[in-house]
C-alpha cells in the first residue's frame, strides 16, 4: 500500500508539472547538460582555459571521484574536437577515470578563445605536442596525481604516441585509437580497399573518381589534398570511417544536441578546422613512426576491424617489433574508425579491465 501511494504522490507531482514543461519544454541540449552532471561528493565537474603554450586553451575535467586516475582524450582531425560528442560515450568513462577533454590549439573552443593572426606562426605538430606536455604537467599538479593515462585518436595519435615516447614517467599507459604509424603506407592500403569496394559495388562513377587520382599516393610519396578528399569521399561512402554507414551524418548531427558546445562554438569548429588543417596537413602527411621501437610505457592498441581511414596493418607490423614494459591490442569486430562511438560499450569494458588496473597495482585508483 505504501508503493501505491508513494506512486500516486508521484504521479500527481508530474502531472502537476506537465503544463509548465508543455508550454515550455526544455531544450535537448540543456536535458543532457543536467543528466551528465557530475554530482557526487567526491566528483570533480570543470569547463576551463587554461593557460598553455603561451595561449588559453579549453579544457574539461569530469569524473565521480577524485581518486581515480585522469585520462587525457588527445582528439582527431587534425582540429576535430571530441567535445561536442563526448556525452556519447564519456558518462560511463566518468565512473572510473577522471577524464580530460582538451580542444587542441587551433581547434573549437581553444580557437575562439585567441587571436588566429598570433597562434598561425605556432601552429605546428611540434609546438601541440609541447602543449600537451605542459597539458600534462598541469594535470599532475592540479590534481595531485603521480602520472596519467593519454589516449589518443587519428590525428591524436601522432601526438599521444609522442608523449608516451617524451614522458613515460608521466604516463601510466598510452592507448592508440585509430593509430597513425606509418601515414603514406596507410593511405596506399586505404585506397586500395576503397578502389576494391567501388569495383564490388559496381559504382561507376567511384571507380572512375578513384582510378583519375591514381597513382595514390604519389610517385614521390606525396598525398596531395584534392586527391585526399576525392579518395576520403569514398572511402566514407564505403564505410572506412564508420562501419555499416555511408557517411559521417550521424555524428554530426549527434554534435547540434551537444551539452558542451554553442552554436558560436559549432561555427568555430568549422572556422578552426579551415584554419589549422593547411598548417597540420604537412606535419599530417609526413608522419612516420616506424623508426620508433622502443616505448617506456605500456601501450594498447584499439583497432577497428573495418578502419581504412587508418588503416590496420601497417600499425600491427609496427606493433609486432615493438618493445614496451607491456602491450596488447584489441580488436573491434563492429567498427571503423570511430571506434569508441562505434562500440562504447566494449571499449569502456577494455578501459576499466585492461587499462585502468595499471594504475590500481600502483594504488592510484579508487576502490
Amino acid at each position: 500500500m505504501r508503493f501505491a501511494t508513494a506512486g500516486a504522490v508521484l504521479a500527481a507531482a508530474l502531472l502537476a508539472a506537465l503544463p509548465a514543461w508543455a508550454a515550455s519544454p526544455p531544450e535537448p541540449h540543456a536535458i543532457l547538460a543536467d543528466v551528465g552532471k557530475i554530482v557526487s561528493g567526491q566528483g570533480v565537474d570543470e569547463a576551463k582555459a587554461v593557460e598553455i603554450g603561451g595561449i588559453r586553451q579549453w579544457i574539461t575535467v569530469r569524473g565521480r571521484d577524485r581518486r581515480n586516475p585522469i585520462l587525457l582524450v588527445v582528439h582527431g582531425g587534425p582540429a576535430a574536437p571530441d567535445l561536442p560528442n563526448r556525452y556519447l560515450f564519456e558518462p560511463a568513462w566518468a565512473d572510473y577515470f577522471t577524464v580530460v577533454q582538451w580542444d587542441q590549439r587551433g581547434a573549437g573552443k581553444t580557437f575562439r578563445l585567441n587571436d588566429p593572426q598570433l597562434v598561425a606562426p605556432t601552429l605546428t605538430r611540434e609546438r601541440i605536442v609541447e602543449d600537451g606536455e605542459e597539458l600534462l604537467a598541469y594535470l599532475r599538479k592540479t590534481y595531485g596525481k603521480r602520472k596519467v593515462f593519454v589516449l589518443g585518436h587519428s590525428w591524436g595519435t601522432s601526438v599521444g604516441l609522442q608523449l608516451a615516447v617524451r614522458r613515460p614517467d608521466w604516463i601510466y599507459a598510452y592507448v592508440g585509437v585509430g593509430q597513425i604509424i606509418d601515414f603514406k603506407a596507410q593511405e596506399a592500403e586505404g585506397y586500395a580497399w576503397t578502389l576494391n569496394e567501388a569495383r564490388r559495388a559496381g559504382d561507376a562513377e567511384a571507380v572512375r573518381e578513384l582510378t583519375a587520382i591514381a597513382p595514390y599516393p604519389e610517385a614521390d610519396g606525396s598525398v596531395p589534398l584534392e586527391k585526399l578528399n576525392i579518395e576520403r569521399k569514398w572511402s566514407v561512402h564505403f564505410g572506412g570511417l564508420t562501419h555499416g554507414r555511408s557517411s559521417y551524418d550521424v555524428w554530426e548531427n549527434a554534435e547540434r544536441i551537444s551539452p558542451d558546445y554553442s552554436p558560436e562554438d559549432f561555427k568555430a569548429i568549422d572556422e578552426g578546422s579551415a584554419f589549422s588543417l593547411p598548417k597540420l596537413l604537412p606535419d599530417l602527411l609526413a608522419s612516420d613512426f616506424t623508426s620508433i621501437t622502443r616505448i617506456g610505457c605500456p601501450l594498447f592498441m584499439f583497432a577497428g576491424r573495418y578502419d581504412y581511414t587508418t588503416s590496420s596493418a601497417p600499425v600491427r607490423r609496427w606493433y609486432e617489433r615493438l618493445h614496451a614494459p607491456a602491450k596488447r591490442w584489441v580488436w573491434f569486430e563492429n567498427s571503423a574508425h570511430m571506434v569508441y562511438e562505434e562500440e562504447p560499450g566494449r571499449v569502456l569494458v577494455h578501459l576499466v579491465q585492461d587499462v585502468r588496473p595499471i594504475a590500481e597495482r600502483a594504488g592510484d585508483a579508487a576502490p
